[in-house]
């Protein structure tokens, strides 16, 4: 079993609330495994932080229906303990239509109960009608609980229970309100773990805050791993679980030509930057590499001098760049090492930070130029406008990982523009649900073997991308 955290709505404290109870779990013997449904990279990161093992992101839009339940199955096999963060409100879905990629979807999708979570802040009575209405509002999705967040005094405590009662529907938690809890955010949410000095110190808090926030007699039978040898797939059929069928043999039985093996005297080496301005990576990426037998050699574009030697690929992903730019713009040896190889055709992949890192300068929220890589003849401005959202992209110029009319799933989020797009864009761009004659726009570059976009995407249910980027990796080596 497990659970999924749900909120009632955005801002809850969802969260806050998923991040006690991992903190706590990990206080106790056994090993937790945490997952996160949609996009998001930096709520991950806070639970890879907690329990040491890498979150993993389940997303129907950027995936399928299979690929979450695939992974959901496979990642609990080595699990004692598995709990699913929701996004936004239980019901809320990509379109705001319907609830498909919502937390009720995903819930109704691996047969699981869900823990909401309530904001009791500005709420007596009215609790028990909105607690009522998710109770009924679908009833293929199970409350096995709730959560009460931010309940001011024992007397608003009581108010609470006394409303609820009549429901039958268990507390399983109550979080005061904490003052001496709190995560920074910034212009995308909230800041990333590494950037954090004191994360050891906020774990402790929330280990502490879970530790006497639950009723754990009860949240341990709901979030223990058992039953793990099968699972139903997409497609109605049990399988056995221990064996990862679908989720890594899709991509092994893609290759037409075997890679060689990361333990080869000869192995494809990928360059994959990673520090405090890239650091929104989907661990299944970076496994789906290895697996194919990459070499994920990690390197820093703020403090390391050049590339690792001998590599014959590179992975930019997104992050914070704008934040960074100064001390990016300073390692000239760096930005010099990466323009050389992209120049000499070096297969590069680049999503979102990494793309304005490519491009000639930056200009952050202060109105301040800074020199970057210099490969595209454009500029990243940063602004208060937000894009935000799914993307249905069809590739309109030939990269390295995808052919002429290809179409992917992607999702943008950041607040800067590019000053110039190239007379030959590399992808044209839909909405989530916008019909074919509804182009929202045209973005992305490909030259010098560079695949360059703001879409941020997940290979799950694209086999061909890693291939085809691997294979040109080994032609250029």
């Amino acid at each position: 079993m497990a659970l999924v955290i749900a909120g009632e709505r955005s801002g809850v404290g969802k969260t806050t609330v998923t991040l006690a109870l991992l903190s706590s779990l990990s206080r106790k013997s056994g090993k937790v495994q945490s997952f996160k449904v949609g996009p998001d990279y930096i709520d991950p990161m806070f639970h890879t932080a907690v329990t040491g093992n890498p979150c993993r992101n389940l997303d129907p839009v950027l995936t399928s229906e299979e690929y979450v339940q695939e992974c959901f199955f496979s990642h609990i096999q080595s699990a004692d303990y598995a709990l699913i963060e929701g996004v936004m409100g239980l019901f809320d879905g990509a379109s705001g239509k319907n609830d498909f990629a919502s937390t009720a979807h995903i819930a109704r999708l691996l047969e699981l109960p869900v823990l909401l979570v309530l904001d009791c802040s500005r709420l007596s009575r009215s609790v028990a009608a909105i607690a009522k209405g998710y109770i009924s509002f679908d009833p293929r999705v199970k409350i096995a609980g709730l959560v009460l967040n931010k309940v001011g005094s024992n007397r608003h405590l009581q108010l609470l229970q006394d409303a609820l009662n009549p429901l039958e529907i268990p507390i399983l938690g109550v979080l005061r309100r904490e003052d001496n809890i709190t995560i920074p955010d910034r212009h995308l949410g909230l800041v990333p773990t590494e950037e954090l000095n004191q994360m050891d110190i906020l774990i402790d808090r929330l280990g502490e805050l879970g530790d006497r926030s639950f009723d754990w007699a009860v949240l341990l039978d709901w979030l223990r791993v058992e039953g793990k040898e099968f699972f139903v797939n997409a497609k109605g059929a049990k399988e056995d679980a221990k064996v990862r069928k679908g989720f890594l043999g899709r991509f092994i039985a893609t290759s037409h030509s075997p890679l060689p093996s990361r333990h080869s005297p000869f192995p494809i080496k990928i360059a994959v930057a990673r520090d405090r301005a890239f650091s929104f990576y989907y661990q299944d990426n970076l496994d789906i590499l290895q697996d194919l037998g990459a070499e994920l050699v990690f390197w820093s574009p703020l403090s390391d001098s050049r590339l690792p030697a001998d590599v014959c690929g590179l992975y930019f992903g997104g992050g914070f760049p704008e934040v960074f730019a100064p001390k990016l713009a300073e390692n000239i040896e760096a930005r010099s090492s990466v323009r050389q190889a992209i120049l000499q055709g070096i297969p590069t992949y680049a999503e979102c930070g990494g793309l304005m890192y490519l491009c000639e300068k930056i200009i952050d929220f202060e109105d301040k130029s800074w020199l970057m890589v210099g490969i595209f003849p454009t500029t990243a401005v940063m602004g208060k406008r937000l894009t935000l959202g799914y993307r249905q992209a069809t590739v309109l110029q030939e990269s390295p990982i995808l052919s002429v009319g290809a179409r992917v799933w992607g999702h943008e989020f950041h607040r800067s523009h590019l000053t110039v797009m190239p007379k030959n864009t590399l992808f044209e761009i839909q909405g989530y649900e916008d019909r074919k004659q509804d182009i929202i726009g045209r973005e992305g570059w490909t030259i010098n073997q560079v695949h360059a976009s703001y879409l941020h995407l997940h290979w799950g249910a694209t086999p061909e991308i890693p291939n085809r980027f691997l294979k040109l990796c080994q032609e250029f080596r």
